[in-house]
């Protein structure tokens, strides 16, 4: 059994290792779309938004209405894929750490 010294220092280590891995995901860019690409959003995986386009035929007063549902459907999917991004690198990070079973970070 390990003394208490080394799951200290071993939690912390690894405490070292998820802020590192949790600013490696402000620089994986994600990009979500809807309306069949007119509407784009492109993201970090920590779920920072860097840059919306918008297909420039939706930019009509007749279109109001549907450019802002497909603006919320692509953020949406630009947030699914970043949480997805997110989970794949924490995986990554923590498939080597000695964690007891079922323990999740």
């Amino acid at each position: 059994m390990k003394s208490i010294d080394d799951i200290l220092k071993m939690a912390s280590n690894v405490q070292a290792q998820l802020a590192e891995a949790q600013e490696g995901l402000d620089r994986i860019e994600v990009e979500g779309m809807s309306g069949g690409g007119l509407v784009k959003v492109r993201a970090s995986a920590k779920g920072r938004i860097i840059a919306i386009d918008i297909d420039p035929s939706l930019l009509t007063a007749d279109s109001k209405e549907m450019t802002e549902d497909l603006v919320v459907a692509a953020l949406n999917d630009t947030r699914a894929r970043a949480d997805q991004a997110a989970n794949a690198e924490m995986q990554k990070m923590t498939a080597g750490l000695p964690l007891p079973p079922g323990f999740k970070l």
